[in-house]
């Protein structure tokens, strides 16, 4: 067994298999759908980026710079979720627990705690919210299944998905808020160089 900083069986382990039970008596049109987002689903947050980030050049360049900046944020929380993981080097509890999964179990040493899923998926709608609040509540609307359908396929605990959209929130908050209080001085450092055109519309 590997060596891990902390047993997550032992914090929501009863919880998990209880997910695990219930996915593998779903029906197999439901299950299909979770495993699909599960999987395939961040793209759609790739999508909401590219729609904040049209209609913010739309809006003039300070408003772009802030929408150019939310896949940048969305990358540092996945790389300081990552160095969580690093850190507390948590089993699966597929491979932890032995359990049926929908979804095939990692490889030893790639670590469960937190979820980069729910990171990213999290970090990306916070991000939106301060660029566009129509786009951000329909990325949080989207994030949350996401970081759920990452226990229904049986890759990661509960706890796992929390933390993982908790560091997401933050790290997302603190880095936006930072990048639009500076937006108007970034907007002039950067509208004379190479991006200026994807700064603002015309």
């Amino acid at each position: 067994m590997t060596n891990t900083a902390y047993d997550g069986a032992a914090i929501d382990g009863r919880a998990y298999l209880d997910v695990v039970d219930l996915a593998h008596r779903a029906p197999g049109w439901l299950d299909g759908l979770i495993a699909g987002w599960s999987a395939y689903g961040l793209g759609a947050f790739v999508l909401l980026m590219l729609i904040a980030w049209w209609q913010a050049r739309r809006a003039g360049t300070p408003a772009a710079v802030t929408a150019l900046a939310v896949p940048l944020v969305t990358v540092l929380a996945f790389g300081v979720d990552s160095l969580l993981k690093l850190a507390v080097r948590e089993d699966r509890p597929c491979r932890r627990l032995h359990a049926a999964t929908l979804e095939a179990c990692p490889a030893p040493g790639d670590w469960s705690f937190p979820s980069n899923h729910a990171a990213i998926a999290s970090a990306a709608a916070f991000a939106l919210l301060l660029v566009s609040r129509r786009l951000g509540l329909i990325a949080l609307a989207a994030a949350i299944p996401m970081a759920a359908s990452r226990v229904w396929v049986g890759v990661h605990y509960p706890h796992d998905v929390l933390i993982g959209f908790a560091v997401g929130a933050l790290v997302s908050l603190l880095a936006t808020w930072a990048v639009r209080r500076k937006q108007s001085a970034l907007a002039i450092r950067l509208e004379h160089g190479p991006l200026r055109r994807l700064l603002a519309a015309g």
